[in-house]
């Protein structure tokens, strides 16, 4: 629809003109304010239907009449910039307060900042792709300013004193974000060494004097290689960079990015339901609903019938849809003659889905069915959504309270667990952490859920889980004294229900976020009985009775490695032996002593040995080895360094492993390859002699 903006004029004594003029970029007019009136649904084809209810969107600069309210004509004047810019040339080393890049550094850090709070960390994909980019861009411009160690998350705490009570949140997650921030300042400086080391090697097999805008590209995009460094490094070396091809490239990536953008997709085709659900489930495992819409094929339909899938809408369901972590209930929808098999359900709005397929009979707009879910899958979730809340609070008790949760899937077989932390959990932790929820299972403690405003809840201490959505109307789910938080997922009666708390697992996904998987009840008692199972299984065929399997087991591994040892002592003698009758079976070419052989029944890794035992032997020399091993061949190239300046091991090593499918590389002395033909080997070490002769 149509917008109008609101602008501040900061005086004459400031150049710039009214929108519209030539002099409309310069700083005398600045908008403040924009206000767009909206009043149509634009579709895919261009048509423009009149919204039912045009509403005003409307959007005020928070800098900008910050800056007309201090009276300064710049948003980075205005005091919470001042002092942040004083902050980042105080940690760069900077003198020159007006330099630029303070500016980008101090608006960046609060950007960062508060999206590594909110539970968003570095990656190449999505939003953490776009966090990347900007930690990287602050970095560079910290480059710019001279700066030579990590100083970028040395900001945030400046940034906590700036944002004083509006940054309570950043103050409480103040270690994470640092360590994530600086965990991505010190690979994006790994990154740059390895892009110069690439930069290099393209400008050492350049022939011109163009380095082309692919490659360029290529740097940019894989390792964040800043175009004008790349361009810097060439100027030097009196090379040029096509910034033409660059742009080229840039724009087919932004041609990609948009075509797979959420933004392109045409949401008027979505599924779309007006009516809405009522959720029974909390206390009901089967419910009588009216069906409300039926979509096949993603179009509304008035019928559903056998062999066709679909999704089904009630106004009344005891089916929980994924939300929060917690999957979606599977069942069976069932009518007088017919029934159908749920496989998942979701949330469309307000509505409940139930997708799946007719088994038999057919399914009718206001027909009135039965829902009823699978009740064994039900209760093994709910083990293990309560499971999650007291690990959630048991994490912190043990870690400290700056662990929050970070995502999590919880489902019939296991619960995943995602939070923020800086190291890996020892497994002495580990163990206190599943003890001390056993010791709440134990405790048998009712799981307490009471409806509550959203207010009351937080003076009550609840903890909100990270993605979840809350109304103004919350269920506060608490836990004896031990744990309160906000979820409207299902949930046992008793943490007695649990069982077991077992944890099978943590590990890291990303800077300064750790997962752990866990299992309850009766998998976790089947996982005790597997493990006690194997433990036995073990001690029979090491003959010992299980008391003392770990004597055991430590007098198997040191028989083992003192006979690994003899082996490969017999291995490498078998190797001495072996070069020892090959020196002999050297050809001369101008002079040159050459070596090619295929050798059998030889390990790969022996082949190093050989080279080295046959080089000695035979003073200058060119070795050519070769083996095959599970059906793959394993290539070596040894040339003695005085022979280096005409043929390269490396170069030699390429010419053999392409004609047998495979690559290599190494040093001009020594280079190693593999391959996966091995019918081509026989030729492509007969097309040696005439390659090394002609490079003599």
């Amino acid at each position: 629809g149509p917008c109008t903006e609101i602008f501040y004029d900061h005086g004459d004594h400031i150049w710039g003109g009214p929108p519209g003029t030539p002099e409309e970029d310069g700083d005398r007019y600045i908008e403040i304010w924009n206000i767009v009136f909206m009043q149509f649904n634009r579709k895919s084809d261009g048509t423009m239907d009149p919204l039912p209810k045009p509403s005003v969107d409307t959007g005020m600069g928070l800098e900008r009449i910050t800056a007309v309210l201090q009276h300064v004509n710049s948003n980075y004047d205005i005091d919470l910039f001042r002092a942040l810019i004083k902050s980042v040339a105080e940690v760069t080393n900077a003198t020159d307060l007006a330099n630029k890049s303070l500016r980008v550094i101090a608006d960046h850090i609060r950007s960062c900042s508060f999206l590594v709070c909110d539970g968003v960390i570095p990656s190449n994909e999505g939003r953490g792709y776009v966090l990347r980019r900007i930690i990287r861009r602050a970095v560079r411009h910290g480059y710019m300013l001279g700066a030579k160690d990590t100083f970028f998350y040395k900001l945030v705490a400046p940034l906590i004193d700036v944002m004083a009570e509006a940054g309570k949140e950043l103050k409480n997650q103040q270690e994470i974000v640092e360590k994530v921030l600086k965990t991505e300042e010190e690979q994006f400086a790994r990154t740059l060494e390895r892009g110069l080391q690439l930069l290099d090697e393209e400008l050492e097999k350049l022939t011109g004097d163009t380095l082309a805008g692919e490659t360029a590209f290529r740097l940019y995009d894989t390792y964040g290689f800043p175009l004008d460094l790349t361009a810097d490094v060439c100027r030097e070396r009196n090379i040029k960079v096509d910034e033409e091809g660059f742009e080229l490239a840039m724009e087919e990536q932004r041609k990609r990015a948009r075509e797979s953008s959420g933004f392109g997709t045409d949401y008027n085709e979505l599924i779309k339901v007006d009516s809405r659900s009522d959720f029974s489930g909390y206390d009901h495992n089967e419910q009588q609903g009216t069906i409300n819409a039926i979509f096949h094929n993603g179009q509304t339909v008035t019928e559903l019938k056998a062999g066709e899938e679909g999704i089904i809408f009630l106004d009344k369901t005891a089916f929980y849809a994924e939300s929060g972590g917690q999957v979606g209930d599977k069942g069976l929808l069932i009518g007088k003659d017919s029934q159908f098999e749920v496989t998942d359900t979701q949330k469309y709005g307000k509505a409940i889905g139930h997708i799946g397929k007719v088994l038999s009979g057919s399914f009718i707009v206001n027909h009135k069915i039965n829902a009823v879910i699978d009740v064994a899958r039900r209760d093994a979730i709910r083990l293990n959504h309560s499971a999650t809340h007291l690990l959630h609070a048991a994490l912190r008790q043990v870690l400290g309270t700056h662990v929050t949760q970070k995502g999590s899937l919880v489902n019939d077989k296991y619960l995943r667990f995602d939070f923020s932390h800086f190291e890996a959990v020892k497994p002495e932790q580990l163990r206190e952490i599943e003890d001390i929820v056993n010791a709440q299972i134990r405790l048998n403690s009712p799981v307490v859920t009471e409806l509550m405003d959203l207010e009351d809840a937080k003076q009550k201490g609840a903890m909100a889980l990270f993605g979840e959505k809350y109304e103004e109307r919350v269920r506060v789910l608490t836990m004896g004294d031990f744990s309160t938080e906000l979820c409207g997922g299902t949930h046992a009666a008793r943490t007695g229900d649990i069982g077991l708390f077992r944890i099978m697992s943590e590990s890291g996904t990303a800077a300064g976020i750790r997962r752990i998987e866990a299992i309850t009840g009766a998998t976790a008692i089947e996982s005790v009985h597997e493990q006690s199972d194997l433990i036995s299984l073990v001690a029979h065929a090491l003959k010992s009775d299980g008391s003392n399997l770990v004597e055991k087991i430590k007098t198997v591994q040191e028989k083992y490695r003192s006979l690994e040892k003899e082996l490969q002592q017999l291995k490498d003698q078998q190797a001495a032996q072996e070069s020892s009758s090959l020196g002999s079976q050297a050809k001369n070419v101008k002079g040159i002593k050459l070596l090619v052989r295929e050798l059998n029944n030889v390990e790969p890794k022996m082949l190093r040995t050989m080279v080295d035992d046959l080089k000695n032997q035979l003073g200058s020399a060119i070795i050519v080895l070769s083996t095959i091993s599970d059906g793959k061949v394993s290539l070596i190239v040894g040339v003695t360094k005085d022979l280096t300046a005409k043929i390269k091991a490396g170069e030699l090593i390429s010419f053999v492993a392409q004609q047998i499918g495979g690559k290599g590389g190494g040093r001009p002395d020594m280079a190693q390859a593999g391959g996966t033909d091995v019918e081509a080997l026989p030729a492509a070490l007969a097309s040696v002699d005439e390659w090394v002769e002609s490079h003599l």
